[in-house]
Order: structure tokens, then sequence, then C-alpha cells
């Protein structure tokens, strides 16, 4: 059976950090290895961290330490892990239903298939059956990134063979480097990709990426200069285009909610 390893990062998570471990112990597929990389919390992340270690009956493994942001933290946890297949989920998401990761074990059962990605709800801080913004993804097709298409992050599960291989988060993009990583992947390696056309992940706003204008801007220049690190040529007018997917997300939001 194939392994999965899910990775949360934290740091001072104790508001959501319990939501988060909960959608994994409730997932029905049973080879799931769970690795927590917390940054050095300072409320009580870590006490429901070692309460809820028992649950995962030795599928859990946990480290408490400064890093140097998300993205070292996530490195870290991509070196500790043993499953065939990596996914991360921070700890202000969770899995929409208890059958996600049965649903990702089943496209990898093609051995063909490196990554893939689905379909995600942004959902107010406060209360996650609020629906605030979705992201309805579709198929890779080459040269998509500099149209302003890429994969939902947190959705992205790749196997492990692929990160020894090409690297992790590449920690000089301090905002953007998980797509980066999947401009990297899948543009530039062109990594066998599918998409599962269902909704996977809820996403906290609030996030790295999707907090502050400020944070907006510096994700715009960050991507900007993931695509000449690594050789894609872009419009100047890229960050453009990349607002044309969130335009027709907002349209399909209200025909959802109807």
């Amino acid at each position: 059976m194939l392994r999965i390893t899910v990775i949360t990062v934290t740091y001072n998570s104790e508001a959501t950090v319990a939501e988060t471990m909960d959608s994994i112990l409730a997932q029905i597929y049973p080879d799931i290895e769970y690795i927590v990389v917390d940054g050095g919390s300072t409320d009580k992340t870590i006490d429901i961290i070692r309460q809820y270690e028992p649950h995962f009956q030795g599928r859990m493994r946990w480290i408490s330490e400064p890093d140097q942001g998300i993205y070292d933290a996530m490195n870290k946890g991509i070196a500790m892990a043993t499953g065939e297949v990596i996914g991360m989920l921070n700890s202000d998401d969770l899995f929409i239903d208890a059958e996600v990761l049965t649903d990702i074990a089943s496209a990898f059962e093609d051995r063909q298939i490196a990554c893939i990605h689905g379909n995600l709800y942004f959902v107010k801080h406060d209360d996650t059956n609020h629906i605030v913004r979705i992201w309805e993804s579709s198929p890779y097709k080459p040269n998509s990134f500099a149209r302003g298409w890429h994969p939902a992050h947190p959705t992205f599960y790749v196997r492990r063979e692929y990160y020894i291989r090409f690297g992790g988060y590449d920690t000089a993009f301090p905002v953007s480097a998980d797509f980066e990583l999947m401009l990297r992947f899948l543009e530039k390696h062109r990594l066998h990709s599918l998409f599962i056309n269902r909704f996977l992940v809820k996403m906290r706003m609030g996030g790295e990426s999707t907090g502050s204008l400020r944070s907006i801007y510096v994700g715009n220049r960050n991507v900007m200069k993931a695509f000449h690190k690594n050789g894609i040529p872009v419009s100047p007018l890229y960050p453009v285009f990349r607002l044309a997917p969130k335009v027709i997300n907002k349209i399909k939001l209200k025909l959802h909610l109807k």
C-alpha cells in the first residue's frame, strides 16, 4: 500500500492546529505518516501536539525548534518523510472530508503520475463552513504558468523521489517558494501530473500569500523572479494575467453558492 506523508508546519497555532489534526485523524485511508514541524511555539501549540500524538498510534512524528520561516520548516518535514508521496496541510487548513487521502492514493496507483492537484475552498478564519472564495483548477498544460495558471499549493501532492531529484522549497523566495517549486516541477521538469476534479482542502484566509496587499505585491515580484530563475519566458504583464483566474473563480463562487 502506498504511504502518504502529510506535513503540518506550525508556529503559535493553538487556535487552529487541533482542527487540522482532527481532519487528518478522520481520514479513512490507513497508511498515513504525519509529521509536524513546529518553529518553537510559545503558546499552547506544543501542549496540543503532545495531547494528539497518542491518537496517531505511532504514525506521528514531530519536532519543535527555531527555523528560517515556513518554507525552511517544510524542507525539514520533507527531509523527515518516509512516505512515497508527500503533501502539505498547514496548521490553519483542513481536509474537506474523510476520503481525500483515499482519492489521492488512488490517483498515484498509476506509476506514471508524479504529482496531483485539485480544487480548494478559501474559508473565513473563524468559520471554516463559510466559503469566501473557490479555486477550481484544471489539468496542467505546457506553458500554463505564464498565462496565469498554477495549482493550489495545499492540494499539490508529489512523489518523494522528485524532491530528492529536483530539490525542495527555495527559501530565497520568502513568500512564493511554493509557486517556484510547482513551476520548477511542472514547467521546467515537466513532471507527469494529474488533476483531481474535486475539492480537497479548506484554507483559511490570511495565510502567508493571501494575507495582505503587501504580501500580494511581494508575491508577484517573487513569481517573476521564479520564472527568470528557471529560465522560463514570461510577459511583464504576468501580474495582470494572474488576476484572470481569480475573477473567473469569483464568478464560479456565485454560481456554486446558488
